[in-house]
């Protein structure tokens, strides 16, 4: 349980590390995955965590326009220090440094999402509107 919120973790037989992946394990629409992208701001250089529906690709120009700062890719040593885990499982929350969480407005379409639970083979099921208050995530449109 994680704020009041019942998440029941569910541990595929096959690799849930891509969205594409993700979606064929458990049988439903690339836009209802949750991918967990890290980022790094680049004048802060804090984490910036965007939730991506597995649909979309950020366009990084339109995000910093709307988030106020450059974002650049981090490499994966960054990325497992500051959430606690490596790339392919990152969960929408439970890291290890606090991070700002932007979450995409696409999730809003869906009733239920899925999203990484810290395994490359490991998700979760949960409600858009819940994940965004577990995440303290502000909604942007990440496809510009």
């Amino acid at each position: 349980m994680s704020a009041g919120q019942a998440i029941a973790i569910r541990i595929m037989k096959d690799s849930t590390r891509t969205a594409e992946e993700a979606a064929a394990a458990c049988n439903c629409e690339l836009g209802q995955i949750v991918k967990s992208l890290v980022f790094q701001g680049a004048d802060s250089g804090n984490p910036i965590l965007l939730l991506v529906s597995g649909a979309n690709r950020v366009k990084e120009k339109h995000v910093a326009a709307t988030i106020g700062e450059k974002i650049i890719r981090p490499d994966a040593a960054f990325v497992r220090e500051k959430t606690g885990f490596a790339i392919g499982g990152i969960p929408p929350f439970g890291h290890a440094s606090p991070m700002a969480v932007h979450m995409d407005e696409d999730l809003f379409r869906f009733d239920t999402v899925y999203a990484a639970a810290g395994t490359p083979s490991s998700i979760f099921a949960i409600d858009p509107v819940s994940l965004q208050r577990l995440c303290n995530a502000a909604r942007l449109t990440v496809t510009g």
